[in-house]
């Protein structure tokens, strides 16, 4: 059976995406979606030389918008794409700083959602 995959933005990234211009929300959730369904394209790509971040990538004429993201496949149901922030720039590459804060946000996660699974464990 095939493991269904969603994408969750976290609140950081659903700010971010509720300030972008219209154009480019409808595009950058136009290819959370094809990502749902399981298409693949440069709008989603890992990024090199960093923990497991990947990002959303979409552009216009002036600025690059990048929404950064994680994977937990540690369900056995669903594959869960968390998108932890968003920013905009004027080149195409991602800022160091922006990927330290992703993987941060990442560490937090599983570290926290490991104490959730062993306080859960401990009660049974």
């Amino acid at each position: 059976m095939v493991k269904a995959l969603k994408v969750i933005l976290m609140p950081e990234a659903e700010e971010y995406l509720s300030k972008v211009e219209r154009k480019i929300q409808f595009k950058i959730l136009n290819s959370i979606q094809k990502t749902e369904t399981g298409f693949k394209g440069e709008w989603f790509a890992k990024l090199k030389e960093t923990n497991g971040i990947y990002e959303f990538r979409e552009r216009d004429s002036k600025y690059f918008y990048r929404i950064l993201a994680f994977w937990d496949s540690e369900n056995d149901k669903e594959t869960l794409i968390l998108a932890t922030h968003g920013f905009d720039k004027k080149t195409n590459k991602t800022p160091k700083s922006e990927i330290k804060r992703a993987e941060s946000i990442k560490e937090t996660y599983f570290l926290n959602k490991n104490k959730r699974n062993n306080d859960n464990s401990s009660r049974i």
